[in-house]
């Protein structure tokens, strides 16, 4: 910056911190920041005023003009300055609205944007009230936390209602179990998540669900608010043994292949295995999936029982009782088989998730669930902005494949 271009010089500033000996002298409750925080706030409204009623303080201009200056009214800020009493000047008439701190204003512009910060971190309305004290020595009531994260509400359901890509090659559904007060009772309640794989290979979270049972009427519902939201098509649907989904996407989506997902296989596998015998597990288990053809899974699977059913005798069973749903992933090329597997869209997805709700024990409503995890899903969001691993070889496999129900434009 050019010495032009400066709007406060030197000479100012050591003059304004001639007195500075300690920190608490600029930053401290009764600081220089603060203090010329609240003389700066008061003479901007100041100039607002005058702007307002088109003359200076004691100008003959203001002689009979239907409005005047009226005193003052004390209100008091919040932010994360601290408190900060500030007066606003009134007018006569009462028709003065200031605009650097708008009327019933309570909180400075950038303190909502911490709260609700803090909360999309998975901190509770306590850890959130005792922070803001801690650092910015200023106390908060719940109903304020709650009002302000409330209005993220808005936000939630237009991004429920977005519209979305005409084409997903690949979708992963996904569930997630809360506790949720309901009335007097609280209730194991499934939160259902949609991650699409776009064609550029970008991850994108395409909505969330929350049901206690589910089932093909539920599915129906949630494919159908796809479709209405602009898909057209999707390629491959990943999913986890849900309940009524295949009949549900096949009805909305009748070209779409329902493929049982490999992820969740093997980590559903994996619940059975202690600590000492997992890699090698997850080692022969990635023999079957990674197997050339059905033939060559079918004898991995089987040298699998031999070598572990005695003592996992679930896990080759919920391979073989799965099979059908199995079967169509070996069909596909290595190319888009690799990023159906290895992709971990679903894993670190929830790892992240719990991770901000794991200090809640339950939650009062279904909005509290949704509120959390769409502000967790945005802060997600903002790190998913690479393609997925080996997307290029897998893009020209489908463009090949899909040839017919690939988007031209």
């Amino acid at each position: 910056m050019t010495k032009e271009n400066e709007r406060i010089d030197d000479e100012l500033i050591d003059n304004l911190l001639k007195d500075y000996k300690k920190p608490e002298d600029l930053i401290g409750e009764n600081g220089l920041l603060n203090q010329l925080t609240k003389r700066l706030l008061e003479r901007a409204m100041s100039a607002e005023m005058t702007e307002h009623l088109g003359y200076e303080r004691h100008e003959v201009a203001g002689q009979n003009s239907g409005n005047s200056r009226n005193g003052k009214s004390a209100k008091t800020l919040k932010g994360t300055f601290g408190t900060l009493p500030i007066e606003v000047p009134r007018d006569r008439n009462g028709t003065f609205e200031p605009q650097i701190v708008e009327k019933h204003q309570t909180r400075f512009t950038g303190f909502d944007e911490n709260i609700i910060s803090l909360y999309a971190r998975g901190l509770t309305t306590r850890e959130i009230q005792q922070h803001l004290e801690e650092i910015y020595q200023v106390e908060v009531s719940p109903g304020l936390i709650s009002t302000v994260t409330d209005e993220v509400i808005d936000d939630v359901k237009a991004w429920q209602n977005r519209q979305l890509d005409e084409v997903y090659p690949i979708v992963y559904l996904d569930a997630l179990q809360f506790k949720v007060r309901d009335g007097a009772h609280v209730r194991n309640k499934a939160v259902y998540i949609a991650i699409g794989v776009n064609l550029s290979g970008l991850k994108e979270v395409l909505g969330l669900w929350i049901a206690q049972t589910e089932g093909a009427k539920f599915w129906l519902s949630v494919v159908t608010e796809l479709k209405n939201r602009g898909v057209s098509d999707i390629f491959i649907a990943c999913v986890d043994g849900l309940k009524g989904f295949p009949e549900a996407i096949e009805t909305v989506f009748p070209r779409a292949e329902v493929q049982l997902c490999i992820v969740h296989l093997v980590r559903y596998s994996l619940n059975f295995v202690g600590w000492k015998q997992r890699k090698e597990v997850a080692t022969d288990l990635k023999r079957i999936y990674a197997s050339a053809t059905e033939a060559e899974a079918e004898i991995r699977l089987a040298e699998f029982a031999e070598k572990w059913d005695e003592r996992f005798p679930m896990i080759s069973r919920s391979w073989r009782s799965n099979w059908p749903r199995v079967i169509p992933f070996f069909a596909h090329p290595e190319e888009i088989r690799r990023v159906i597997y290895t992709t971990n869209a679903i894993e670190s997805l929830n790892m992240s998730l719990r991770k901000v709700t794991k200090t809640r024990s339950s939650f009062p409503n279904d909005e509290a669930v949704l509120k959390l995890l769409y502000l967790a899903l945005r802060n997600i969001a903002k790190r998913w902005t690479m393609p997925i691993h080996d997307w290029k070889a897998a893009l020209n496999r489908f463009a090949i494949i899909y040839e017919d129900r690939m988007p031209t434009g």
